[in-house]
C-alpha cells in the first residue's frame, strides 16, 4: 500500500502536488477543479480555504470525495435583491 509522503501547493503552476512512498506523484490542477465544480465565488472561496489551511483534506476531497455535494453542503449564500 502506498503512503502519502508529502503534499504541497505549487504557486508556479497552481497545482497541489502529492508524492507517495511507491514513487508515484499526482498533481491536481486547482484552477481546473474550480472551473469544473464551483458554481459561484462562495464555493471557490471554500476550495481556496482548504488549499491554504488543510491541503491534505483538499486532496482527499478531490481524489476520493464528492466535491459538488461538499460545496453545496458547506457554502451558504444569499443573492442580493
Amino acid at each position: 500500500m502506498k503512503h502519502l509522503i508529502s503534499c504541497e501547493y505549487n504557486f508556479d503552476n497552481c497545482c497541489v502536488e502529492l508524492k507517495f512512498s511507491d514513487g508515484s506523484m499526482i498533481a491536481i490542477d486547482t484552477i481546473a477543479v474550480e472551473n469544473e465544480v464551483a458554481d459561484n465565488m462562495y464555493q471557490r472561496s471554500e476550495l481556496d480555504y482548504l488549499i491554504y489551511n488543510d491541503l491534505v483534506a483538499y486532496a482527499d476531497l478531490i481524489l476520493n470525495g464528492d466535491p459538488e455535494t461538499y460545496l453545496k453542503t458547506v457554502t451558504e449564500y444569499k443573492l442580493l435583491d
